[in-house]
């Protein structure tokens, strides 16, 4: 009787000591879907599937939706509303994106070994060279919740509207100031750039889609919660 009660009390005690399991983080309540948050938005989240550069779903994307801080999401249905007047409309490509994503375009970047995608997303540019030129970082404004990647379409026809390159091209021609795009090009970035500033959105200088909210409310916090 005394061995089992002894055994009790050493199991009793491993278990208090045992590490604890790490919880999953969890979407904070002031983070919204934009898809619903936003009329009419089309969601084309390309991290969560295999069209990306690093070729694969990315780490912290188990779902193919927009999450964004429910200011972000207010100023982008401002925006989308501003352009339908014009018939147009928005694209995102890219909303919140967790820390664990970022860690994983870094570790992609740093095997040189694989080079699958350099001929579609950085066919000018040496991939020793992302981290140097800035396409590639140990963090992300994403990470924030208030930055988003997004493009113009035609809401008529759904069509994307030109832009010069591609999305997520690592080449100065994705630059917004960019003069070696076509005229139309240039004129649609403009465009953009000018419905995104007008409802407090910032541009990047290195990227014609990327776009952070000014005053966003998490200016000094980078959350890793999953895309679910």
């Amino acid at each position: 009787m005394r061995s089992a009660w002894l055994a009790l009390i050493v199991s009793l005690a491993a278990a208090c000591t045992a590490a604890p399991v790490p919880s999953v983080p969890e979407r904070p309540h002031s983070f919204v879907e934009a898809g619903t948050a936003v009329p009419g938005l089309v969601v084309d989240m390309r991290y969560a599937g295999s069209r990306n550069f690093v070729g694969r779903p990315i780490a912290g994307y188990e779902a193919p939706i927009c999450l964004l801080t429910r200011e972000a999401a207010a100023a982008l249905a401002a925006v989308q509303r501003d352009l339908a007047a014009s018939g147009l409309g928005l694209k995102v490509y890219d909303c919140y994106r967790p820390a664990r994503a970022v860690a994983d375009f870094a570790a992609w970047a740093r095997d040189l070994e694989d080079q699958a995608t350099k001929p579609e997303y950085y066919p000018n540019v040496e991939k020793d060279q992302l981290f140097a030129l800035g396409y590639i970082a140990e963090r992300s404004g994403h990470s924030r919740g208030s930055t988003v990647d997004v493009t113009l379409v035609d809401l008529a026809t759904g069509a994307e509207l030109d832009m010069g390159t591609p999305y997520d091209l690592f080449d100065p021609r994705s630059w917004p100031s960019d003069t070696s795009v076509s005229a139309e090009a240039q004129a649609n970035r403009r465009a953009l750039q000018a419905a995104m500033a007008a409802r407090g959105f910032r541009p990047l200088r290195e990227e014609w889609w990327h776009f952070t909210l000014e005053g966003e409310p998490y200016p000094e916090t980078y959350f890793d919660f999953p895309v679910r």
